[in-house]
């Protein structure tokens, strides 16, 4: 039987980019991540894999490479996904905050990690906003000092097999040889194709699809005012909308249903709430479940979330989540580079 390849991830959540190498067919032999509750969901689900709970900032890289028995440049692929949010657009309002954010650092733990194990590939993802700081030169300019070609692009995982608009900025590299970026596939897929066959809340054998709604009687009568399939709060008359959307002409997408036949709009830790975003149920007057917000995200309907913590919590961490379908692609062909780069 083949060896599978081994790889390390870093800045792990609740287990996304894990799950998007295994399906790719790489053996995830280490994780790092410092939130309980991510680890407590991706212990769940990937049970064989070490798991470091801890800031990675306190993890040394060389006492890992030694605990996994690994040879320096023995491993086939380091992966991560540093934190986003100090790189996104709502939160750095056109690069003020940047330089303020502490985890905007946390991405030279990459770097770090790569001059201690020496693997073979490397792959990042994280949001586009990242493409223009100063970390992410760094890191690229440190790579290229140990020999890593690189390639990078800002790509959206709808054409990915994702039932989701998603732009996001993926980095693969090579140690002394080339590694492709995946092909965009033409086809997409769609809400109902995702998620169309789902029992309605309160029906399901599902604890996550299941998870109740409080919303006042003035929200839910806006709520199903609003049009079904693609409608938005912007196609009720003033004296229907909320006193506050009436002083606003930006966030259009807020109390918007998604649309059945396109592909979601960016599942974020507010999917739960139509307050945050279009996130209304196509045709039942509700916003989409946590399970309906996971699936368009890419995890299969078994992967397993905690649904007795704070719908907050669980939301945040399927926002924050890596799709897996999305790495899987790039994987997939991280893989091939590998097999090609021996022969």
């Amino acid at each position: 039987m083949k060896q599978k390849r081994t790889a390390i991830d870093l800045f792990s959540g609740c287990g996304g980019l894990t799950l998007g190498l295994k399906l790719a067919g790489f053996n995830v032999v280490a994780a790092i991540e410092n939130d309980a509750l991510a680890v407590e969901t991706y212990k769940a689900n990937h049970s064989e894999v070490l798991v470091c709970h801890d800031d990675i900032r306190n993890v040394s890289a060389g006492s890992l490479r030694k605990r996994l028995k690994l040879k320096v440049g023995e491993l086939d692929l380091l992966a991560g996904c540093p934190p986003c949010q100090g790189f996104s657009a709502l939160r750095t309002r056109n690069g003020a905050k940047q330089k303020r954010d502490k985890r905007n650092r946390l991405i030279t733990n990459m770097l770090r990690f790569a001059r201690a194990f020496r693997p073979k590939t490397i792959m990042m993802e994280n949001v586009p906003g990242l493409a223009v700081h100063w970390s992410f030169k760094d890191l690229c300019r440190g790579l290229r000092k140990l020999g890593y070609l690189i390639e990078w692009d800002i790509k959206d995982a709808r054409h990915y097999g994702v039932p989701q608009r998603r732009r996001r900025l993926i980095m693969v590299a090579g140690r002394k040889f080339d590694v492709p970026l995946a092909k965009e596939s033409k086809a997409t897929k769609t809400v109902r194709k995702a998620i169309g066959d789902l029992k309605k809340p309160g029906r399901s054998r599902d604890k996550l699809q299941n998870l109740a709604e409080n919303r006042s009687a003035k929200v839910l009568r806006m709520i199903r005012a609003v049009p079904k399939d693609g409608g938005s709060r912007g196609d009720l008359p003033k004296s229907r909308q909320l006193a506050c959307h009436k002083r606003t002409d930006g966030f259009n997408d807020i109390y918007g249903r998604m649309a059945w036949d396109q592909p979601a709009p960016t599942i974020t830790g507010g999917c739960f709430n139509p307050s945050k975003g279009r996130f209304l149920h196509p045709e039942q007057n509700r916003a989409i479940t946590l399970r309906e917000a996971a699936i368009l995200q890419s995890f299969p309907r078994r992967y397993r979330f905690p649904a007795d913590k704070s719908k907050e919590s669980i939301a945040l961490m399927i926002g924050n989540a890596l799709p897996p379908t999305f790495i899987r692609r790039h994987a997939a062909t991280i893989a091939r580079a590998l097999t090609n780069a021996q022969r």
